[in-house]
């Protein structure tokens, strides 16, 4: 069976503050109970946490990574999630322990970028952020960011984006959840920015991130980036419980609605590399032997989607789902 690459020793933080930040998120700041300073993280990184549920989450960071005393999330409080964010909102409070993995990175800011545009939808905020904020500190590199949402109140950082120094470089737009009223995003990226040295990080809810995807075909893929914020790992009405079989054991496990193949997997012992859980990493990718998935990535190409899966978001159309495991 493939091994998970070593991971770094999880870490007991104690929740100096749990704040709310906008309608149904909270933000908490997390510090070492001993005060001394925590493992560097870079713009665009994330933590890896065990919420009360019991579940393992990432969340990204959204402070200054020039602090060291304290990391920052925002948890927005998903209803219909699988129990992870809900724990975390409605359950932890100041002076809590939480476990907590050091940092990690799959977003980072390129240094060959001379500009940069940002573009955040609901609380994929959260690492632009701390992008944001690390392009200031620096002073060196223009950029601009393009923050999305329903409406004011579920505006995370919604009075620091509108302050200087954030507010001559942000545009707010809020669309009250009128499709008719989307932001246009197709002047700002008609013209491909990569030709003149500027980079795109995008992070936000799906359907966000293939319209960019689609607008910015002409760009140079290495100058497009995203992040996906568990987009689309909330469960579905119509999701029903499906099997899996592991080719190399000939075992059959069974995936209940609202489970992900992937949990079920780590419960049974079948260690699989993972990283995002949301299905746009590709660090969970398996062979898919035989079977009918239903591709929920922002991975996987055409041609490979009749023998390639992410079992954190994948499901089984119909039948079961041969893994070469």
């Amino acid at each position: 069976m493939p091994t998970m690459p070593a991971k770094p020793p999880a870490m007991m933080l104690r929740v100096e503050e749990a704040r709310w930040a906008a309608r149904d998120i909270r933000c908490f700041d997390l510090r070492a109970p001993d005060g001394q300073d925590l493992p560097a993280f870079t713009a665009g990184a994330h933590l890896c946490l065990h919420a009360p549920s019991g579940d393992l989450r990432h969340y990204s960071l959204s402070n200054d990574p020039q602090e060291r005393h304290r990391y920052v999330i925002a948890v927005k409080r998903e209803a219909q999630g699988r129990g992870g964010s809900r724990s975390l909102v409605d359950g932890v409070q100041a002076g809590d322990l939480l476990s907590v993995r050091p940092p990690e990175n799959q977003f980072e800011l390129d240094p060959r970028a001379r500009s940069l545009l940002l573009v955040a939808g609901g609380i994929g905020l959260t690492p632009l952020m701390a992008m944001a904020r690390h392009l200031l500190d620096e002073g060196t590199r223009a950029f601009r960011l393009i923050v999305l949402s329903r409406d004011a109140e579920s505006t995370a950082f919604l009075d620091e984006l509108r302050a200087a120094p954030l507010a001559s470089r942000t545009l707010v737009h809020h669309d009250g959840g009128d499709p008719g009223r989307a932001f246009d995003l197709w002047p700002l990226l008609e013209k491909p920015g990569s030709l003149h040295g500027q980079h795109l990080y995008c992070c936000g809810p799906k359907g966000l991130m293939e319209a960019v995807r689609d607008m910015t075909g002409h760009w140079s893929s290495a100058t497009v980036h995203f992040e996906s914020f568990g987009a689309d790992t909330a469960p579905r009405p119509d999701d029903t419980a499906f099997e899996i079989v592991l080719a190399r054991s000939g075992q059959r496990l069974q995936v209940p609605a609202g489970r992900s193949a992937l949990q079920v997997l780590r419960e049974h012992g079948v260690q699989v590399s993972s990283s995002c859980e949301s299905g746009t990493c590709g660090s969970c990718r398996t062979t898919l032997l035989d079977g009918q998935a239903d591709h929920r990535d922002l991975v996987l190409l055409d041609e490979d989607k009749a023998t390639q899966v992410m079992p954190c978001v994948s499901r089984a159309l119909n039948g079961p789902l041969v893994l070469d495991l």
